[in-house]
């Protein structure tokens, strides 16, 4: 084994000290160790087999829900990129690559009467959704998926299957280090026309509503979980977390050059010079103000790697 990754024999490419600033929708952190981008499952299963386990290992889809601290992150990160995001249509079911976006699986899967529309309004891709268990309208992968398959940290390729997996509201316990390299949904069948008709409401309707032109990561923050009669956390999350952010007065709340946007108050955005550093100050302000204003302790949903700039 090694700890030098340029000495694994890839077939992909290895970048040393890559930014991943470029790589991220909201456009800030610092420089990864290590940026391996695999030609194929076999190339990325050899490397992690050769990679000295003292080297952690970040797989990162295309950086939609994703802050990564300015001092960057010390590890291998993983990007998968064409060699994993073909899809394909087997009578009721999808196999899409983890680096397929998850707006063109809901697009084919319609093409085919396949009903995956819940799939169109989420940023990111496929490997992203599996590990979130993303979700919208009602619908989450974890009411559509067969299996996944992956990439463990020793460079075994594995089948997982939901209950492998449990999915639960936007998380899984999918192993350290391993990498979603595939997934298989299904979904009910139904008219094209009607699906791709849905669709584009859907897209209305976000496009109303949240600041789809902005810099952002999605949602920040988890609706908060409900509670049952006996006063017990449950998972019902009728709660939405814009609007006990909004109760707190911190709509369009500002820290240098990031923002809670004024269109939709649970969207973090770069307004054009933010550091990750701002960002993440403002989700922690935005959650200290939420604490005191309602004793809610909201989740963060974008997830945070690295270190800050003065750690680096």
């Amino acid at each position: 084994m090694t700890a030098n990754p340029a000495e694994t024999g890839a077939r992909g490419r290895i970048s040393q000290g890559r930014p991943l600033a470029d790589l991220t929708w909201l456009r800030v952190g610092g420089p990864a160790d290590w940026l391996f981008q695999p030609a194929d499952i076999d190339d990325l299963a050899r490397v992690l087999a050769r990679l000295s386990p003292e080297i952690a290992v970040f797989p990162m889809g295309v950086g939609s829900n994703l802050i990564v601290r300015d001092g960057g992150v010390r590890a291998m990160v993983v990007r998968l990129g064409r060699g994993f995001n073909a899809i394909t249509v087997d009578g009721a079911t999808v196999t899409a690559g983890a680096a397929a976006l998850d707006a063109h699986v809901a697009r084919k899967a319609a093409d085919a009467g396949i009903d995956l529309t819940f799939l169109r309004t989420i940023p990111g891709s496929i490997g992203g959704a599996v590990r979130m268990n993303a979700g919208c309208y009602g619908s989450y992968v974890a009411d559509h998926l067969v299996s996944a398959r992956a990439v463990t940290r020793r460079g075994e390729i594995v089948t997982l299957t939901p209950e492998d997996l449990n999915l639960r509201y936007r998380q899984s316990d999918l192993p350290d280090g391993a990498v979603l390299v595939e997934a298989t949904l299904t979904g009910p069948v139904s008219d094209p026309d009607t699906l791709h008709d849905r669709m584009d409401r859907q897209l209305r309707q976000r496009d109303e509503t949240q600041p789809t032109k902005d810099r952002s990561a999605g949602s920040t923050f988890r609706n908060p979980a409900g509670f049952s009669s006996t006063g017990r956390a449950d998972d019902v999350h009728d709660l939405k977390a814009w609007k006990v952010i909004d109760a707190a007065g911190m709509r369009g709340a500002r820290r240098g050059g990031a923002q809670m946007s004024p269109k939709h108050s649970n969207f973090l955005i770069n307004t054009g010079d933010a550091t990750a550093a701002d960002l993440e100050g403002l989700g922690e302000e935005v959650r200290k103000k939420v604490y005191d204003s309602s004793g809610i302790t909201l989740e963060w949903e974008i997830m945070r790697v690295g270190e800050p700039a003065d750690d680096r």
